[in-house]
């Protein structure tokens, strides 16, 4: 029935989609990024993209951890899980989403520029594995995905004639995920970062894919602000789904807590 594969996009990159993966860690460096959302939707897309009102509300929400670690000056490794809870017109669900394990390489890296590799292993949980399955459903996981950054300006030189961000920065990710029982996916994420002074941060994503198949289809864009507090960093925002295929329009707020180490 078309509800019942209209899927909410959830914790896509879990709370990595708050770092550049271009960049790698430094030696014995890392960092913890705890994460919680709450999306909901009452409409969704059907198979043609057209949107359609949902039998009822669907809520999902989840509160997720990312971490990595500077194994070398050119190795990361990173981790990430989430505790996902939810309901819609068919499911009343609660329970541990997927746990991944990584690694990223860094390829190559200048003053303005870098590229790294990532390989990670996931393992299916009780929770929404995918966006468009019921949850439980899937079983484990393997993904490549290559990153691309530039940063821009630099410690006292806005861009923007004095009013604008003293530095700044764009990454591109492309990523392919085979899959052990749902369709396998092809992603892209694009990432702008701004720094307006040591203090703030303003941060505009889109992060979307597409399953083999002629499956489901997903695009959601985010905004959120960066407060820097030393070690400690607090982000907030807000998340919409602007297109898909056999996906909810879903919404909702994001707040995470950082620490680096």
């Amino acid at each position: 029935m078309l509800h019942r594969c209209l899927a909410g996009l959830l914790l896509a990159t879990a709370a990595s989609s708050a770092s550049a993966n271009a960049w790698t860690q430094p030696k014995g460096k890392g960092q913890v990024i705890v994460k919680g959302e709450a999306m909901r939707a009452r409409e969704g897309y059907d198979p043609s993209g057209a949107v359609l009102p949902l039998p009822t509300e669907r809520a999902d929400r989840s509160l997720g951890v990312f971490a990595e670690y500077g194994l070398t000056e050119t190795l990361t490794v990173q981790f990430k899980g989430d505790w996902q809870s939810g309901e819609d017109a068919f499911v009343d669900y609660e329970g541990r989403g997927p746990v991944e394990l990584g690694l990223t390489w860094q390829a190559y890296r200048d003053d303005r520029n870098a590229v790294s590799l990532y390989a990670s292993y996931s393992l299916s949980g009780d929770g929404r594995n995918a966006g468009y399955a019921a949850p439980g459903v899937g079983k484990q996981d393997w993904e490549v995905r290559v990153s691309a950054g530039r940063s821009l300006g630099g410690p006292g030189r806005g861009l923007a004639g004095g009013w604008g961000p003293d530095r700044s920065f764009v990454e591109v990710q492309a990523a392919r995920r085979m899959r052990d029982g749902l369709p396998d996916e092809t992603r892209a994420d694009v990432t702008i970062g701004s720094h307006f002074g040591e203090g703030w941060m303003v941060l505009g994503q889109a992060f979307g894919g597409i399953t083999d198949g002629n499956g489901s289809r997903w695009l959601s864009v985010e905004t959120s602000v960066v407060r820097n507090l030393g070690p400690w960093s607090l982000q907030a925002g807000w998340r919409r789904t602007v297109a898909g295929r056999e996906t909810p329009l879903a919404e909702g707020a994001v707040i995470a807590l950082w620490r680096r180490f």
